[in-house]
């Protein structure tokens, strides 16, 4: 049995690990992917803890993903002193294509809202949230540049806090202004992954994606597209997300005002469900261990939540404020690596045979299924996936074994890109032109990181040198 972990960690970088030697404990302690939040931080400070990173996974020898996550079109409150507002009144909600003077009407407030244009596609009936969702009002009429709402539920509306509305079409794409310039910025810094924010549709992956492309001037060793779910319209179309995009996060913040809060835990079982079929890494995240913030020790319930996620075999759970800008980031990771490894240990963590229910397999399919009853039937050491693009790897992982699987790559991008993917472990080769140069390879640096010893027996998975991505072909027991 593998005693490392297996799930990974996704950290968020910030003001409390923004030293070098505040990343380097995390690393330590367990952290597999880096997360800057360019919701936060300048360029140059979201720059130089990339530049950290960097370097530390080159002195460490150790495959530490960069992701660098794109605020998204955050809509926001405009108020120029805060409104009181009470439960049953009436007020005025603009936008800032039109100014306010136009409605002004001194007997009925007025809230603002930072979105040019946004009105037009807020439709009568539209429940509007304020705050994380302690404000709310109901759109009950529509004029030709302005709403007016009931109040469901008041409070005080302040300047520039969040805004969701969960029913609306909302006609203004996952990349703003802001983020065509962060996105240059990161993909200047040589990031691994970009994480979209409040995607709705697969159309919005793809584009981002041809942007990327287009702003690097290649096809090939691009940045991984991490799609978010924090949009009801998100989970109603959640089947072609997960094809079109290459990685998924849920995003339980937002989704959980969006939704009623009782269904956002269905939708996380189901969307990992989905994830694994499809071979599609995903994260769970959001207040995961929120309360270690403040506090030293988590409550139970956070325990609980950390540890259920790695029982629904998600491929990473992520860490935010607690140790971006939380006062105990380290104990943060060192709780959240102990609760995994206790949990893996667990007979509760075994995945159920058929449990992925393929009714056919595609050959590249077929072989992963045979590597991994292989695995268990000729009492192997491990896996070891020979993958140029991460396919590979991701069909293997995705059975879940409990002994390691370890990828064979040339290709430095997937080295780092795999750092997201449940139980991998990369190595980087030179580029192989025989199958026989392929294994040899794949054995000798096995054997130069003391990972098996002569005469232990390793399954290995590999398309043959030159073939098509996304292809495997060949599934082989070799003693070492």
């Amino acid at each position: 049995m593998n005693t490392t972990k297996r799930t990974k960690i996704v950290a968020t970088l910030g003001p409390a690990t923004g030293s070098k030697e505040k990343i380097r404990e995390i690393i330590e302690l367990g952290v597999n992917v880096a997360r800057i939040n360019f919701s936060h931080g300048t360029h140059e400070s979201n720059g130089q803890i990339i530049d950290y990173v960097k370097e530390l996974r080159q002195e460490m020898g150790m495959a530490v993903g960069i992701m660098a996550d794109l605020q998204g079109p955050r809509i926001r409150t405009v108020v120029d002193e805060d409104v009181e507002i009470e439960k049953g009144e009436r007020i005025y909600v603009y936008d800032s294509s039109v100014e306010k003077s136009e409605i002004l009407n001194p007997e009925i407030k007025i809230v603002g809202l930072d979105w040019p244009g946004i009105v037009a596609d807020i439709e009568i009936g539209n429940d509007i949230l304020i705050e994380d969702g302690l404000l709310r009002i109901n759109v009950v009429e529509k004029g030709d540049n302005y709403l007016v709402a009931k109040v469901e539920d008041g409070g005080v509306v302040k300047n520039h806090k969040g805004v969701n509305i969960p029913d609306a079409k909302l006609k203004i794409g996952a990349v703003t202004e802001k983020d065509e310039v962060d996105l240059k910025f990161a993909l200047g810094k040589g990031v691994d992954f970009v994480a979209l924010s409040f995607v709705a549709n697969a159309a919005e992956i793809i584009a981002t994606r041809e942007k990327i492309k287009k702003m690097l001037g290649r096809d090939e060793q691009i940045p991984l597209i991490v799609s978010k779910i924090e949009r009801k319209e998100a989970i109603k179309n959640i089947v072609e997300i997960i094809k079109a995009t290459d990685a998924v996060m849920v995003a339980r913040g937002d989704l959980g005002i969006e939704m009623e809060e009782s269904k956002v835990v269905i939708y996380q079982k189901e969307i990992i469900s989905r994830c694994l079929r499809n071979a599609t890494p995903v994260i769970v995240a959001t207040q995961m261990l929120n309360s270690m913030i403040e506090n030293p020790r988590p409550t139970r319930a956070e325990v609980s939540d950390v540890s259920n996620a790695v029982i629904d075999h998600t491929d990473s759970v992520m860490l935010s404020g607690e140790t971006a800008n939380g006062k105990y980031p380290a104990e943060a990771v060192r709780v959240m690596r102990d609760i995994i490894l206790k949990t893996e240990k667990s007979p509760f963590d075994i995945l159920a045979h058929g449990f992925l229910g393929d009714k056919s397999h595609t050959v590249s399919a077929a072989i992963a299924h045979s590597a991994h009853e292989l695995l268990k039937d000729t009492n192997s050491k491990a896996i070891v996936a020979a993958s140029t693009s991460g396919f590979s790897a991701r069909m293997v992982a995705r059975h879940r074994p409990d002994r390691p699987v370890w990828v064979m790559t040339n290709n430095e991008s997937v080295h780092y890109q795999m750092s997201l993917v449940w139980g991998v472990e990369t190595f980087v080769l030179p580029e192989c032109r025989t199958l026989d140069e392929l294994i040899d390879r794949s054995i000798d640096t096995l054997l130069k990181n003391n990972l098996v010893e002569p005469k232990e027996r390793v399954i290995i998975v590999a398309g043959r040198p030159g073939a098509l991505r996304e292809h495997m072909s060949l599934v082989k027991v070799e003693e070492v």
